[in-house]
């Protein structure tokens, strides 16, 4: 009994003295495995994945699944590193023997291994006759025997999930994360995701945004202030609108807009009476940055919308993920209780003696515990997938309302997105919702618009308008401004603005600063709609006297125009009519009490019934019709009061009948029409305070005699016509005092044209004059006389009868000189005197210094 359990003994010892008188072997095995294993840190970079940015599109559920990939794949290194740096097997020789091996299943090494001691090792000793102690060589085995048997048992015994389970851990933590983060990698999605992180980070930095959000706050203490505004004001304003029988109900519309643009953010549509120090908070290279950070940000909009491969790609790698969890967890709990502790190993007995070896696999107890907490992980893990798809499935993801920022910052104009722009949105809002409200900054045209000014305001500097100021054609200071993206707040500083143009202007809305222009009389807007806040308005009413509009569309025409009630001039160039619409469809202007002046350039067919409301104090009605045949004149008779009336391009092949009812008329010009006969002119003589006749630019190849019952007629232009011959009784119009007859075909004068002693102006240039009637020197209060482009050989001496002669044009024409007589005019200048050089040169020096000396 003793000696067997000193045999048994030794069998320990041998296995101690393997482990402990080896340190040779095993430090040259840990120098190698520590050489070929990757460190734990360079892993760290690969878990991240991503750039640090990318963290704004990762929610939390994310996050958490990226720990518990950390988690895990420090289980699978620590694992890897075990096997590489311990021992994995240790084996020593069974005592016994069969015919039968799979008889001996060395449970008693288990057994033995909790009470070592002799006795229980002798109730557990086998007791059938068929299993035998093998008596020979025992513990005689060398080293090199035991290393062969620890690897060849190791290879051939251990169940593979054993060996390998560490490397498994680390290949499906990789596969989760490249799972996790290939969406971020897709050609595809990748670039919008870049340019999305990087398009919000800088909208989160920028200035822009800081200052925007402030002044929004700023802005809702005075809201109580702005709808007591509106209820005292929409009222009696929407009702000015209303009584119009063409006003319908978008009149009132836009003047609601007009009112709650004052509660908007857009700096040209809130009280600014300091803009500068306003402006000093974002200087011009910040405003830059902002201006091109909303090109971006519309580019990317636009770029986005169009699909939802992101939201696609998103539940496809959440999908996988499920997947994997699904399969990793059926066969990890299925094959971890293959991890044993003792293995029975056979080996062929002509190496070592023995045939059967009891094996102790160091690390599987530690194995165990390790993939038992690695299928804990997994199933969070897969728990964190289903939350993930149940949030992509159950909420709406590819639609993004920005109804909370809206109400917040009071940006109203704030639009919702979609698809991948909508799906961004949300995943960033599982960060921090901070960044939505600041991006949606970099979505509303209203900051847009107030970064503009901003902008503007910075470039141009009131010494820059000042430099821009000029003298218009009714002399009035103006400043005129072409192709701005909107109006500078800094023209408000020029009070010496008496004309202001806006020409091609975009996002114009006239703040109340314009109250600080106490001599704007004149506004022009070509091509650019302009709002107004309601202090603008109500200075325009009392203030404006001129208006000019230029537009594309008659919707562009600002219902504010009707309200101008003091306004004097009123200048439309623009479509007035609808296509399917029969008449002109502007809206009633019978507030426009002051309305003198009112010119139409269009293409209408008949005259705007509106017109009639103007019509008691209508002094000038003019109508460029650009070609288009006017055909209705009905209106003309209600203006009663009208003196001056142009019908130009209106193709009239006669004289409108109802010009003939105008007993105010004192002007009419037709320029521009297809008249080829005037015989209807007898009837203007019914318009008896007609003073001004100007048919020029027709196709008239006559006048008619009675043209001589026109009694009070001063002015005749009947140029650019085809007249060959004139009528004597045209020259019994004896209170002509302009007669204009060039570019037609005379031949030449009556002499009947002596008979305007009145006559100051005339010209017959561009004609076919061979000579000049005597009679037309005796026209002594004539000042200019036009005679070039003719073929006149000669001109009399009698040139020396008009003593008020100041312009005198003889300039193509055959003369082979002048008479020395035109020196005696004495009103008449060289420079004045339109020759060729040479015949100047033919006059007598003492003429030609004479003339030079004349006042």
């Amino acid at each position: 009994m003793s000696s067997k359990y000193g045999e048994f003994r030794s069998f320990h010892f041998v296995d101690h003295w393997m482990v402990y008188t080896l340190p040779d072997v095993q430090s040259s095995l840990h120098e190698k495995s520590t050489q070929g294993m990757i460190p734990v840190t360079e892993f760290r970079n690969f878990a991240s994945g991503q750039h640090p940015e990318f963290r704004v599109l990762k929610p939390w559920w994310d996050v958490f699944s990226e720990y518990l990939c950390v988690a895990m794949l420090m289980i699978g290194v620590f694992g890897c590193t075990l096997q590489l740096t311990q021992e994995k097997i240790s084996c020593l020789p069974s005592h016994f023997s069969s015919p039968t091996p799979e008889a001996i299943d060395c449970s008693h090494i288990r057994i033995h291994g909790e009470n070592d001691t002799w006795e229980h090792y002798t109730l557990v000793k086998p007791i059938s006759p068929i299993i035998q102690e093998v008596f020979g060589r025992k513990n005689n085995l060398d080293i090199h025997q035991y290393v062969f048997v620890n690897h060849y048992c190791y290879e051939r015994a251990v169940h593979w999930f054993g060996k390998y389970f560490p490397y498994l851990v680390v290949i499906h933590t990789v596969v989760f994360m490249v799972a996790s983060s290939f969406w971020f990698k897709f050609p595809g999605t990748s670039s919008k995701i870049e340019l999305f992180v990087n398009i919000l980070g800088k909208c989160f930095d920028s200035p822009w945004t800081t200052r925007a959000l402030s002044e929004v706050s700023e802005e809702r203490g005075e809201e109580k202030m702005v709808i007591w505004r509106r209820k005292s004001l929409l009222k009696p304003m929407v009702s000015t609108f209303t009584a119009s029988k063409d006003s319908g109900p978008g009149a009132e519309e836009e003047m609601v807009g007009l009112l709650r643009q004052s509660s908007n953010m857009s700096n040209a549509e809130k009280k600014n009476p300091e803009p500068q120090p306003a402006a000093s908070l974002l200087d011009k290279k910040e405003g830059e940055q902002a201006k091109a950070l909303f090109e971006k940000v519309k580019k990317f909009r636009t770029h986005v919308e169009e699909a939802d491969l992101l939201y696609q790609m998103y539940v496809l790698q959440t999908s996988l993920k499920v997947f994997q969890f699904v399969l990793i967890t059926c066969y990890s709990v299925a094959l971890v209780p293959n991890i044993e502790i003792v293995v029975r190993c056979s080996v062929p007995p002509e190496l070592t003696g023995f045939d059967i070896y009891c094996c102790n696999h160091n690390k599987a107890h530690l194995f165990s515990m390790l993939c038992y907490c690695y299928i804990c992980f997994v199933g969070v893990y897969g728990l964190l997938c289903i939350y993930t798809l149940y949030w992509l499935f159950h909420r709406p993801l590819k639609e993004y309302s920005f109804d909370n920022v809206r109400l917040e910052t009071c940006i109203n104009d704030i639009p919702d997105v979609k698809n991948d722009f909508a799906f961004l949105l949300h995943l960033s809002d599982q960060y921090d919702a901070l960044y939505s409200k600041r991006f949606a900054v970099f979505l509303s045209e209203v900051s847009e618009s107030c970064l503009r000014q901003v902008n503007l305001n910075h470039e141009w500097t009131v010494k820059k308008l000042r430099a821009r100021l000029s003298k218009n054609a009714d002399n009035r200071q103006e400043l005129h401004l072409f192709m701005l993206p909107g109006l500078p707040d800094t023209v408000f500083e020029i009070p010496e603005v008496e004309s202001l143009k806006l020409e091609l202007l975009t996002n114009v809305t006239i703040s109340s600063s314009v109250v600080q222009l106490a001599s704007l009389q004149e506004l022009s807007l070509i091509h650019c709609p302009a709002k107004l806040q309601l202090a603008a308005l109500s200075h325009f009413r009392e203030k404006l006297k001129v208006l000019r509009l230029a537009f594309e569309g008659l919707e562009q025409v600002p219902l504010w125009m009707y309200t101008l009630q003091n306004l004097e001039e009123l200048h439309l160039s623009g479509p007035l009519t609808q296509e399917l619409s029969r008449s002109a469809t502007l809206d009633s202007m019978r507030d426009l009490k002051q309305l003198r002046v009112l010119t139409l350039r269009s293409h209408l067919t008949k005259i705007p019934p509106s017109v009639g409301d103007v019509a008691v104090h209508l002094h000038r009605l003019s109508i460029y019709n650009e070609g288009l045949k006017l055909q209705a004149f009905s209106s003309l008779k209600k203006l009663s009061n009208l003196a001056s009336l142009e019908l130009t391009g209106c193709k009239l092949e006669r004289i409108p009948s109802a010009v003939f009812s105008l007993s105010s008329l004192q002007e009419l010009d037709l320029r521009d029409n297809k008249l080829t006969t005037i015989e209807e002119i007898l009837s203007l003589q019914h318009c008896r305070r007609l003073v001004t006749l100007r048919l020029w630019h027709n196709s008239i190849a006559y006048i008619p005699e009675h043209i001589s019952k026109l009694k009070s007629l001063e002015t005749l232009d009947v140029s650019w016509n085809k007249l060959w011959k004139l009528p004597s009784r045209l020259f019994y119009c004896t209170r002509l005092r302009h007669l204009n007859l060039s570019h037609n075909q005379l031949t030449s004068l009556p002499p009947e044209v002596g008979i305007l002693q009145s006559l100051q102006y005339f010209s017959a240039a561009f004609n076919s004059l061979e000579q000049l009637p005597d009679e037309l020197f005796s026209c002594k209060r004539l000042k200019t006389l036009m005679l070039g482009n003719n073929c006149l050989l000669s001109l009399s001496p009698k040139v020396a009868n008009l003593v008020q002669l100041v312009r005198l044009e003889l300039k193509g024409n055959r003369l082979g000189s002048l008479p020395q007589e035109v020196g005696l005019c004495p009103l008449l200048k060289t420079s004045n005197l339109i020759v060729e050089d040479n015949l100047l040169d033919l006059l007598p020096s003492d003429v030609q210094s004479k003339m030079k000396d004349n006042a």
